[in-house]
């Protein structure tokens, strides 16, 4: 480890003797807010403080090792101790470097998911009926929330568009990864030929934003319509126009909401997603400044703007922004087991972003 890094990481070992301190600030305690904020920012450093704590104690081992060579009698225990803790200190210094690896606040939250058919049809549609299903099933693996907020279903079954909120710790950690433009090969239930056909969808994961940081929206920036529901709610859905639509002028940004009885409600949701979209735009504006290549974007729905394949005739997934990520477990990989894929995109990422510390230190 470089000098600089090995700074950084003394810098982040002092703040959290620093942060020790303040939690047991009778003024902080009495904080709700600071104290939780505080806790929070305490968690996240425990792990790197373990890290130290055990390279001190690995050294200590190395350093008693290596007084003992002199012996002759306990030179062979010696050496076998010394490659232990050589070993041991070399994985301890991977660790802190990760533990370096620039947290996204966004991470432990919510997300909107956002599926949507691309080019292909009837056939698009049907698939990004099959994709909200896969995520829905990992959600309900994991434990998490979905909460349809918008659906427009397909002529021939899926969805044109579907948007939903997924709550559960960690939700947006998890699949971050997977906005882009999804592709699938296979044959239509409507080929009366045999032919394979091509057809795609898109997803964008949107982190929902964090309660108490609101993102400011000036009221003439937007344009509110309502409309008559059209989704669940009985016979109050055609009685009342309590379906909502927002425009946010400035951007083109257009979202709606009319799941809800009361025309109040939906015009909650709607503004919580549309105050998460923009902040997403923010921050991926703010990426894009930063790294010339980005691998979290949406892309149009075109097939040629693909981050990930789905080909049923083998059976075969492939993820085309990591070089052989291809899994043949399709129909479990459809089910809902997504954590052979999110657990590599995650490695991937985590390798890239240690890349470009090492590279910068």
């Amino acid at each position: 480890m470089t000098p600089s890094l090995r700074r950084k990481l003394e810098a982040l070992a002092e703040r959290r003797e620093e942060l020790e301190r303040l939690l047991a600030d009778p003024g902080v305690i009495a904080d709700n807010a600071a104290f939780r904020k505080l806790s929070r920012e305490f968690a996240q450093l425990e792990p790197m403080a373990n890290a130290l704590a055990d390279e001190a104690a690995a050294k200590r081992d190395l350093a008693a090792a290596e007084a003992m060579r002199n012996d002759a009698e306990m030179r062979e225990l010696a050496e076998e101790e010394i490659t232990a803790a050589t070993a041991r200190l070399e994985q301890l210094d991977a660790e802190l470097l990760a533990h370096l690896i620039p947290r996204d606040a966004r991470d432990e939250g919510d997300i909107y998911l956002e599926v949507r058919a691309g080019t292909g049809g009837d056939e698009a549609a049907i698939f990004a009926g099959d994709l909200f299903r896969m995520y829905a099933r990992y959600a309900e693996r994991q434990g998490w929330k979905v909460d349809v907020e918008s659906a427009s279903p397909g002529e021939h079954g899926g969805f044109r568009e579907v948007i939903a909120r997924v709550e559960g710790r960690g939700a947006y950690s998890r699949l971050k990864f997977e906005s882009g433009t999804h592709r699938v090969q296979r044959v239509p239930e409507t080929e009366s030929q045999g032919r394979i056909h091509t057809s795609a969808a898109t997803v964008a994961i949107i982190a929902v934003e964090p309660e108490g940081e609101p993102i400011e929206l000036n009221a003439t920036d937007l344009r509110v319509d309502t409309f008559r529901s059209s989704g669940a709610g009985g016979q109050h859905v055609n009685k009342t126009d309590s379906a909502i639509r927002i425009t946010h002028i400035p951007s083109g940004v257009v979202v709606e909401s009319q799941t809800e009885r009361s025309q109040h409600a939906n015009r909650d949701k709607a503004m919580k997603r549309l105050a998460a979209m923009l902040t997403d735009a923010q921050a991926a504006k703010a990426a894009a400044a930063q790294a010339q290549d980005r691998k979290l974007q949406v892309g149009s729905g075109d097939r040629s703007q693909r981050i990930r394949t789905y080909n049923f005739p083998q059976g075969r997934i492939t993820d085309h922004r990591v070089d052989g990520l291809t899994l043949y477990d399709l129909p479990n990989v459809l089910t809902g087991d997504l954590d052979a894929l999110i657990g590599r995109l995650q490695q991937e990422h985590q390798a890239d972003e240690l890349a470009r510390l090492t590279d910068g230190a």
